[in-house]
């Protein structure tokens, strides 16, 4: 991918997405297949944002049964398949465990009846070749056996546990850019740290945006017979930009997930519900709450913690006091964790829509469906703007955007996004690619380096391993961040090391590590000593407040070894 802002002035684009998270990218990816001409700005990174801090589980819409509500469900599982089809190396099976209690709805007797009609619902889930990629049949088991896979889980009125099969991303980011690598490979014109400033309208039609270029700080215009706004947290300010036009406001809310620096499970997710009835700080009854935990990457995520926001999306933090407070209801649903607060390691939040206040319980009340709203509705040609409310099922709403612009045309085409493997995703069977490549290396690199070669990057690792230096013993560390640079529009150190490669998203890699990468960077993109230092604190900074604003640490991690992946999070 090349930054190249002069090609953004010197053509008219069918389509000019304006955010680069995953829906902005799905749809910069379907509307390029689509035979579209394409540009996407993004003001900050790729990904930067609520898309690199989702919970890393492709849900296939087990939860949806409570409400009957099927569609979302089959909406689910078919883009969970869909995932796995075209970014093998980044989606992968995990099994879920929940426990049973009593015999109500959260008995055994409900979620066995549960697990039927989601296979039944699912009955094509398997429909894929590669065996990695499998979902059984979920089962019952005993609740001795409950108690083996989760030992120190409440035991008053358990019964036994529920397994089903969803899946996980093994890196978010990655996937995020795996599609607008796709993209620019078929003629997508991207750009991040790219801020729209205005609109350009004509009468009662939009044209195009007015841009700042964030690193260069000069401006310029994009022309586009239609212009998508995919920007999340940002699409209320973004609106804001219209000349004459008052748009109604969308809330959303702050959510939270944890990393912790050792591992719960180490092979299977969990999902526990609280059986106190917690209360906000205003003594507001909060209900029940569900936590859902999963391996990932030798730790374990737990999420989600909502709470209502109000800050402007730029501002919005997580308080010491959230962090707090979610370990509390952590501890009261699951007391053998016994967390502290030195075993957080990252601290993932982002922003989702919300639909209001639950005025029972005071807590936001999340966006149950995604939006589509064509702005001609008041008037205005040319404006599109989309809400996601989940990750996984990004591609399947890209795909319908794209058909309404299509319609708008005149013209109807048919999607080829669900069945074309994205940048990375040529694998056809995913186990006997990754033994190939583990099991021959090129000299002086292990296998786990291998191993998480192909996780992050799939049938692209060969691409990473041109930029090798044989003679420096930080070589897989070098080609990494080269290739950041040179092919994936890196342009500051924290986007090599939170979203182009895994170094820092599950915990700080170390000070001599974040130097290297910084020395490597200076030298590809000509930094002072001045701007390295400062592209060093700025990184520093990021992490202090993402790792749980505890203390830096090396963790004894050689440079050659830095975020090996680990055995532990393999989904089997």
């Amino acid at each position: 991918m090349k930054r190249n802002l002069t090609e953004l002035t010197n053509n008219y684009y069918d389509l000019l997405i304006i955010g680069g998270g995953i829906y902005g990218a799905c749809l910069a990816w379907e509307a390029t297949l689509g035979g579209l001409s394409v540009a996407l700005v993004e003001k900050a990174d790729f990904g930067a944002a609520t898309s690199a801090n989702s919970l890393k589980t492709i849900h296939g819409g087990l939860r949806y049964l409570q409400n009957a509500d099927l569609k979302r469900m089959r909406e689910s599982i078919h883009e969970r398949t869909t995932l796995m089809r075209i970014a093998p190396h980044l989606v992968h099976p995990l099994p879920v465990l929940i426990p049973t209690y009593g015999h109500g709805i959260k008995g055994k007797e409900a979620l066995s009846v549960a697990l039927t009609l989601n296979d039944i619902i699912s009955c094509d889930r398997n429909r894929l070749q590669d065996p990695q990629k499998h979902i059984p049949n979920g089962c019952i088991v005993s609740k001795r056996e409950c108690q083996q896979m989760l030992p120190g889980i409440p035991n008053q009125e358990l019964t036994g546990g529920a397994i089903f099969y969803d899946a996980q991303v093994y890196n978010s980011e990655r996937l995020t850019l795996s599609f607008l690598h796709s993209a620019e490979q078929a003629g997508a014109t991207l750009a991040n740290y790219v801020e729209v400033t205005g609109f350009l309208q004509e009468n009662n039609r939009v044209t195009g945006v007015e841009v700042k270029d964030v690193l260069a700080k000069n401006q310029f215009n994009i022309g586009a017979k239609t212009v998508v706004n995919t920007s999340g947290p940002w699409i209320n300010r973004i609106l804001g930009l219209l000349k004459g036009q008052q748009q109604p406001s969308i809330p959303f809310a702050k959510a939270m997930n944890l990393v912790t620096r050792r591992p719960l499970f180490e092979k299977h997710a969990v999902g526990i519900s609280s059986h106190s009835e917690a209360q906000d700080s205003g003594g507001t009854n909060k209900g029940s709450r569900f936590f859902f935990i999963a391996p990932w990457r030798g730790k374990s995520m737990i999420g989600t913690s909502y709470a209502v926001c109000d800050e402007n999306p730029d501002d919005f933090q997580v308080t010491e006091a959230d962090i707090q407070g979610f370990l509390h209801e952590i501890n009261q649903a699951y007391p053998s964790a016994n967390l502290k607060r030195e075993d957080i390691a990252t601290v993932h939040s982002g922003l989702l829509p919300s639909s209001g206040i639950d005025h029972n319980t005071g807590e936001p009340a999340l966006a149950k469906h995604y939006h589509i709203h064509e702005h001609s509705k008041e008037g205005l040609q040319g404006l599109i703007s989309v809400t996601g409310v989940k990750y996984t099922t990004a591609r399947d709403v890209a795909e319908k955007v794209v058909d309404r612009i299509l319609k708008l045309r005149g013209e109807s085409r048919p999607s080829l996004s669900s069945l074309t493997p994205v940048y990375g995703g040529q694998i056809e069977a995913f186990e006997t690619f990754l033994d190939a490549a583990i099991n021959n290396p090129p000299e002086g690199l292990g296998k786990e380096v291998m191993r998480r070669l192909v996780y992050n990057y799939g049938s692209a690792y060969p691409e990473v391993l041109r930029y090798l230096d044989q003679h420096s013993t930080s070589s897989i560390l070098q080609a990494e961040v080269l290739h950041a640079v040179r092919k994936e529009m890196a342009q500051k150190l924290s986007d090599v090391v939170f979203r182009r490669t895994e170094l820092a998203s599950a915990g700080h890699p170390g000070n001599e590590v974040l130097r290297t990468c910084a020395e490597i960077m200076s030298a590809e993109l000509g930094w002072s000593r001045s701007k390295t230092e400062a592209e060093l604190q700025d990184t520093n900074n990021i992490l202090a407040y993402k790792h749980a604003f505890g203390e830096e640490r090396n963790n004894g991690l050689k440079l050659v070894d830095v975020a090996v992946y680990s055995k532990n999070t393999e989904a089997k």
